[in-house]
């Protein structure tokens, strides 16, 4: 973490010197102005919100129907691929240090030499090794709601949400350049119950939820199937004879169905997903008028010969399994797309929703907008036309996809009788063959995103075979030279809207004049064509827009900061103070040797361009000054 850049402050430093306060946002007669209007407080519209925070010149505004924070409940699981997330929003450690660490789920299915009990059948390890540094953790969604709000209370700008605010109306003049979209906001508060608001903005996204009435506004509807499954879902504090009540659990019963355990963090509590059974096609489970007492009853049944006392209820709720998508995340009609940019987009469950099951619906949520959130704020600040703002729904209705058809396979394969889901060669149950399969795809590290102007071709990929194009940059441990310290390259990135230029040295590279790191260095600062040049504007720090990183084969006590190339060690700020944080090496004390284990050719070594939303972008060789060029100039625009 670095701060005092632009002079000391004392205090705590994740709390940024407040903005000024710029001129009114009131357009007159009431309405108010704004860039980007976030519709909805759940995880996906406070992921967008705290990005846009970090920008006071960005005017954003958040609403929310509810009162206040939700305080307990609702999701639970944040997977591997969040969890990097969290680290660039700097509240990775807390997670770790409060969550429930899933490290291994177990497995219960029927005996058969003792009908209507349950035996242990083994367990897997949950995050396969070096799938990524961080852990999958338990851990309430109320708590990531809070860190998120703290990011925006402690931002520059100190955004705060508006609640008690839902969306009435919205209209699009497609004609219109500034501040296009008109959306009538209404109290719901008892003081205010009714008043109403209107705000204009640029920018809408609709983090509304499932009856998002932003979704409806543009003529969206969520349409797909219904498993007609029911489930009971509690946080409970309980005792119980259960052996394995902390640790994950995935069980099977011959014929009461299913539950799922799911250690909470605190130590003592933990959630139930309770199958309740399968409903008729026109049956709602609101219908049955289940009661807490009911799910109990039915998690004790399917536990049999063990059983829970439950003394205090947390949370709980019921649900019905579906799985449903709406055809496109914004307003644009698919036959517009050439003639007309987008200006409202849904995200979350606004746009698609599915089972529970498998832990993904906040996870991909949250992917949602950190995709479209450095878009908005590249395309606010004049960066990028907002066309690029179309790659939002290309880019995330195909992961929602395969969202949606993963988690359907999941939900039947934990959903049939144990005795119907038994292979017959292997003998392992569905349940958990299918988790073995789905590793991966439950870290959130499935998605791969196509070749685009965001997305270079794989002509260059065997530089960096462990760095595919178009998945997240897998990071890994180094040392960093300046001051010896062990750390993951990946925790160098922040979610600042910055992409990301790490160059890997080839072998005898170090930095010396003549190299390619040299060359690279020398042209990205000075050349004609760099994109650090061209993109850059003046009263910019020079890694305002590119960060650009180099990491050595060699040991760290085998060079010399000084020696670096002047981009390696730039002068930044006020008073033109060095960056000693730009420049790596392989951390060959500790034999996990990052060349080694993300497939770094080591003879010619390479450049891999990275997002700001951490997907590799591009594999390029060294000496591929050109083609570094043409790929930012695609969707680039010069500073003025």
């Amino acid at each position: 973490m670095q701060y005092f850049l632009n002079g000391f402050k004392p205090g705590d430093p994740r709390i940024k010197t407040a903005a000024p306060k710029g001129a009114s946002a009131d357009a007159g007669n009431g309405i108010e102005e704004v860039d980007v209007l976030i519709v909805g407080c759940g995880p996906a519209g406070l992921t967008l919100a705290a990005q846009l925070a970090e920008f006071p010149e960005i005017r954003t505004k958040i609403v929310e129907r509810e009162p206040g924070p939700i305080d307990k409940g609702r999701a639970d699981g944040v997977n591997v691929r969040s969890m990097e997330m969290f680290q660039a929003f700097g509240f990775a450690g807390r997670v770790k240090e409060e969550a429930y660490w899933a490290n291994e789920t177990a497995f219960w299915i029927p005996d058969p030499d003792c009908p209507g009990t349950i035996k242990r059948n083994g367990s897997v390890e949950d995050v396969e090794d070096d799938l990524s540094e961080m852990p999958h953790t338990l851990i309430s969604q109320a708590r990531i709601h809070e860190l998120y709000l703290d990011c925006m209370r402690n931002s520059p700008s100190r955004l705060e949400p508006d609640y008690s605010m839902q969306l009435r109306d919205l209209t699009i003049d497609t004609a219109a350049v500034d501040h296009p979209v008109t959306a009538v906001l209404e109290r719901v508060d008892p003081d205010r119950e009714g008043q109403t608001v209107t705000v204009r903005a640029n920018y809408v996204v609709g983090c509304d939820g499932a009856r998002s009435s932003v979704r409806a506004a543009i003529g969206g509807e969520l349409r797909g199937i219904s498993a007609y499954q029911a489930f009971g879902v509690m946080d409970v504090l309980a005792t119980t004879d259960f052996p394995d009540i902390r640790m994950k659990c995935i069980i099977e019963s011959s014929s009461e169905g299913t539950v799922t355990v799911l250690p909470r963090e605190g130590g003592y509590m933990f959630r139930l997903y309770v199958q309740l059974g399968k409903l008729e096609q026109d049956e709602r489970i609101a219908d049955r008028k289940v009661t807490p007492e009911q799910v109990v009853a039915k998690a004790n049944r399917i536990l049999h010969p063990y059983s829970v006392d439950v003394k205090e209820i947390v949370w709980w709720s019921t649900y019905e399994v579906g799985h449903r998508m709406t055809d496109k995340f914004d307003d644009v009609p698919q036959n517009e797309t050439s003639t007309r940019n987008p200006r409202v987009f849904v995200a979350g469950d606004a746009c698609h929703t599915h089972s529970p099951r498998g832990g993904q619906g906040m996870n991909v949520s949250m992917g949602d907008t950190f995709n479209l959130g450095w878009k908005l704020i590249q395309v606010l600040k004049g960066r990028s036309e907002p066309a690029l703002l179309h790659t939002y729904s290309a880019e995330r209705w195909n992961e929602a996809k395969r969202l949606v058809d993963t988690n359907r396979d999941w939900t039947r394969a934990t959903s049939v009788p144990q005795d119907a889901s038994e292979p017959k060669k292997t003998g392992v149950p569905v349940a958990q063959e299918q988790f073995h399969l789905n590793r991966t795809f439950t870290g959130g590290l499935a998605v791969c995103y196509p070749p685009s102007a965001l997305i270079g071709d794989a002509k260059h990929q065997e530089l960096a075979t462990g760095q595919t194009i178009g998945k997240r940059f897998h990071s890994a441990p180094v040392i960093r030279l300046a001051d010896a310290k062990p750390m993951q390259l990946g925790h160098a990135a922040e979610a600042d809207a910055r992409w990301s230029i790490y160059a890997f040295a080839g072998k005898g590279d170090a930095g010396q004049p003549g190299s390619s790191i040299h060359g690279l260095s020398e042209f990205l600062e000075t050349g004609q064509d760099s994109p650090v040049v061209r993109y850059t504007r003046p009263e910019e720090d020079i890694d305002a827009v590119i960060d650009f990183r180099a990491v050595f084969q060699q040991s760290f006590r085998e060079l010399a900061h000084g020696d670096m190339p002047s981009l390696l060690k730039p002068s930044k700020g006020i008073y033109g103070l060095c960056d000693y944080e730009k420049v790596f090496c392989a951390d060959l004390k500790s034999g996990k040797d990052i060349f080694e284990m993300r497939g770094i050719d080591r003879d010619k070594g390479c450049m891999i361009v990275v997002r700001p939303d951490q997907y590799v972008a591009h594999v390029l060789p060294l000496e591929a000054h050109a083609e570094l060029s043409a790929f930012f100039g695609g969707f680039l625009l010069p500073a003025s």
